[in-house]
C-alpha cells in the first residue's frame, strides 16, 4: 500500500515546557507532504524528523492561538532562504490573512515564490482540498476561538486484477484498465468470464481526522464516522472536567467517548497540559471508554 503516515512534531497546549512542542504535525500521504498547524519551533522539529523542507506545499492551520500558528512566519522566511519557487498554499480561518499579510510585509519581502491563501469556513463541513488521491474536509469544532479540524480521505483506488487470470486468458495490457474499472472478458470462443473472477478487492480507503482544540462534541462523531485514525485534543483528564468546559477542552474520557462514537480504528491523544507530569493517566481514562488508544509524542510516527 502506499504511504499513509502522521508524523508528530509537537503536541503540548499553550505553555511552552521542556517536555513537548506546540502543536505541529506532518501527514503523509502517497509521497505528498501537508502540514497541519506550525507552532512555534516547528521548524526545529520538522529538521529533527529529517523530513525535507521542499516537500511541504501545504500548510492548515486550525485555529489562530499561538501555540498553533506562531511558527508560521518563520516557516514561511526560512522557505525564501531555501530558494524555495513553488507556490506555498495555506489554509486557515480568515482572520489569519491580514495579520499574516502585515508580517510577510515587514520580514519576508522579496519571495521567489507565491503564498496562497486559502479561507477556510470554520463553521461547516466541506471539502476544501481534493486532488487525485485525497480529499480533505473542514471538521467545525467549538473553541474560543474560530477552530476548524481537517479530515484526510484517501480516495478508493481500483481492483487489483488477478495476475493469473491475465496468463490463463492472455488477457493483453490494453485491456486491463477496462477490467480493473468493471468490464468482464470475453475468449475468443465467445464464453463471458465474469469481472469478480478477474479481480481482488482494492484495499478499503484510509482516513485520518485532526481535531484540536474543541471542547466535548457529542455530535463530533458524524463527521468522522469510520475514520482509521483520530488524533482529538485530550488537555485535562476528568480531574478537571470543569475547567475543560471553562475554557472549551476536552479530558481524555471526551475524547474516547468521541472515539467510540465513531467507530474509529485507533485514537491518538494530544495536546497535553503542562500540569500532568504523569500523562499516563490520560492514557488510562481514556482506555476505559475505547481500548486502542495511544499518546502523541514528538518524533511519532502513526501508520493510517
Amino acid at each position: 500500500m502506499e504511504p499513509f503516515k502522521v508524523h508528530v512534531l509537537g503536541c503540548g497546549c499553550a505553555l511552552p515546557t521542556l517536555k513537548h512542542s506546540a502543536s505541529a504535525q506532518i501527514v503523509e500521504v502517497r509521497g505528498k507532504l501537508f502540514m497541519v498547524d506550525c507552532g512555534e519551533g516547528t521548524q526545529t522539529q520538522l529538521r529533527r524528523s529529517h523530513i525535507r523542507f521542499t516537500g511541504v506545499n501545504t500548510i492548515f492551520i486550525s485555529h489562530l492561538h499561538g501555540d498553533h500558528c506562531f511558527g508560521l512566519i518563520g516557516m514561511i522566511s526560512t522557505f525564501g532562504l531555501l530558494g524555495r519557487t513553488a507556490p506555498l498554499h495555506i489554509y486557515a480561518p480568515k482572520e489569519l490573512k491580514p495579520m499574516l499579510d502585515a508580517q510577510m510585509e515587514l520580514f519576508c519581502t522579496g519571495l521567489e515564490y507565491e503564498v496562497i491563501f486559502h479561507e477556510v469556513d470554520t463553521t461547516v463541513c466541506k471539502v476544501i482540498y481534493e486532488d487525485r488521491s485525497l480529499t480533505v474536509k473542514s471538521i467545525p469544532l467549538i473553541h474560543r476561538k474560530p477552530c476548524s479540524g481537517f479530515l484526510f480521505e484517501e480516495k478508493p483506488t481500483l481492483p487489483h486484477i488477478r495476475r493469473e487470470m491475465i496468463d490463463a486468458y492472455g488477457i493483453p495490457l490494453s485491456q486491463i484498465n477496462n477490467i480493473k474499472n468493471g468490464a468482464d472478458w470475453v475468449t475468443d470462443d465467445g464464453d463471458v468470464v465474469p469481472n469478480a473472477r478477474l479481480v481482488k478487492p482494492a484495499e478499503p480507503a484510509r482516513s485520518y481526522a485532526y481535531c484540536s482544540d474543541t471542547k466535548y462534541m457529542p455530535e463530533l462523531h458524524k463527521m468522522i464516522s469510520g475514520v482509521s485514525v483520530l488524533y482529538h485534543e485530550s488537555t485535562y483528564c476528568s480531574d478537571a472536567k470543569d475547567k475543560a468546559a471553562l475554557y472549551n477542552h476536552s479530558t481524555a474520557e471526551e475524547a474516547a467517548m468521541v472515539a467510540k462514537a465513531a467507530g474509529a480504528k485507533k485514537l491518538v491523544l494530544g495536546h497535553f497540559s503542562a500540569r500532568y507530569e504523569d500523562e499516563n493517566r490520560f492514557l488510562e481514562e481514556a482506555k476505559t471508554v475505547f481500548e486502542n488508544t495511544v499518546l502523541a509524542s514528538e518524533m511519532n510516527v502513526i501508520e493510517v
